[in-house]
Order: structure tokens, then C-alpha cells, then sequence
């Protein structure tokens, strides 16, 4: 029988990835604006009723805008300059940049994510879960939670274009999965964001 974790007593901090230059669509994702709010207004906040202790945001070309969308929000942005590199060097950029013991990684351009769904990676993590993770489509993918230095260690050393999905991947035995269908969308481009309006009926 495996034997139930140790709670976990550590510090969460959410990583919110908001650098991406949105090539398909044309223009920013993550400053689309659902229900009046920008994309990754809507995830911060998701992320900040959450309840981590800490959020990150990683920025990239559209610092300027994305603080201005994050206005009076609990966060921290940090400019990420080599966002060009790919989404790996970007959550090594905002991993390296948080204070914790444990970092929940999210996308901006997740619009059916929202903080219950955040909320259950968060309680699994603090019940002393090392690796949680969503799964959709058959596979484990963000919203992650890494806790501890060796996941920490390797998500902070990410390059290129490699994300966190390797890392899930290598052992899924020891990721605890919470079934997540609504993570399986996210925007790539107009044809994408065209249809997730038409089906919440948002003008």
C-alpha cells in the first residue's frame, strides 16, 4: 500500500506565463478581452482566489499592456527578454523568479480554467502531493504543481521550447491527476477565440 503523503507546509506561488508573442493569432492573446476582461486579468485572478502565496507573472513584449490589465491585483510581473526562446525559458524565467517551496504553473490563454479547478491543485499540494497535474485528452498537462527542490531544480533550467509536460511525463505513476476536460482548450488563434465566444454566447 503506498502511504499517504506528509502534509505539505511550504510556500505555493502561482507562475502565470503571459510572454508569448501569439504569432498565429496575430496579436496578444493574452490581452483578449472575455466578459471586459483580459485573459490574463481573468487567469490572475482565478490564481489569486486560489489562495497561493505568491503569483508571478512573466511577461514579454507587451509588459507595458500586460500591467496595465493586472492594475490593483496582487502580482508581481517580471520582463522576460528572451520570451522568443520558447515557453521552457519562460517558466525558468518566473520559476527562478519565485519565493516558494512549490509553483503551480498556469497559461493566460486557458479561458474555462478557473479557481476551483486551481483550488484542487493547490489542496492536492499542500496534502503533500509533489506533482499535480490536469488531466485532458488523455494526458497530463497545466495547470501543474511541481513542490520540491529536484522539480523545482529542473523547471528552473528549462530552455527553448521545452516545457513542463516532460517532467510530468517522466514518472506519471507519481503525479497525482485531477481530471480537467476544460484544460484541453486553449487560443491559439482567431479561429480558436471565435469559436470559445460563440459557444459561451459573449458578444
Amino acid at each position: 500500500m503506498t502511504p499517504e503523503p506528509e502534509p505539505f507546509a511550504g510556500r505555493i506561488a502561482a507562475v502565470l506565463l503571459a510572454a508569448g508573442g501569439s504569432s498565429r493569432l496575430g496579436r496578444p492573446k493574452q490581452l483578449l478581452v472575455w466578459r471586459g476582461e483580459p485573459l490574463v486579468r481573468r487567469a490572475a485572478r482565478a490564481a489569486l482566489d486560489a489562495e497561493v502565496d505568491e503569483l508571478i507573472v512573466v511577461a514579454g513584449a507587451d509588459r507595458a499592456a500586460i500591467d496595465d490589465a493586472l492594475d490593483g491585483l496582487a502580482v508581481r510581473v517580471v520582463t522576460h527578454t528572451a520570451w522568443a526562446e520558447g515557453i521552457g525559458s519562460s517558466i525558468a524565467c518566473g520559476v527562478r523568479a519565485a519565493s516558494a517551496d512549490a509553483v503551480l504553473l498556469l497559461l493566460s490563454d486557458q479561458p474555462a480554467i478557473d479557481s476551483a479547478l486551481l483550488r484542487q491543485l493547490v489542496d492536492a499540494g499542500r496534502a503533500g502531493h509533489e506533482r499535480v497535474a490536469c488531466l485532458y485528452a488523455g494526458v497530463l498537462g497545466v495547470p501543474a504543481l511541481f513542490a520540491g527542490k529536484p522539480a523545482l531544480s529542473v523547471l528552473s533550467g528549462l530552455e527553448g521550447d521545452h516545457g513542463a509536460q516532460a517532467l510530468l511525463a517522466r514518472e506519471p505513476g507519481s503525479v497525482f491527476a485531477i481530471a480537467a476536460e476544460q484544460a484541453s482548450f486553449d487560443v491559439d488563434d482567431e479561429r480558436d477565440w471565435t469559436r470559445w465566444k460563440e459557444q459561451h454566447d459573449v458578444d
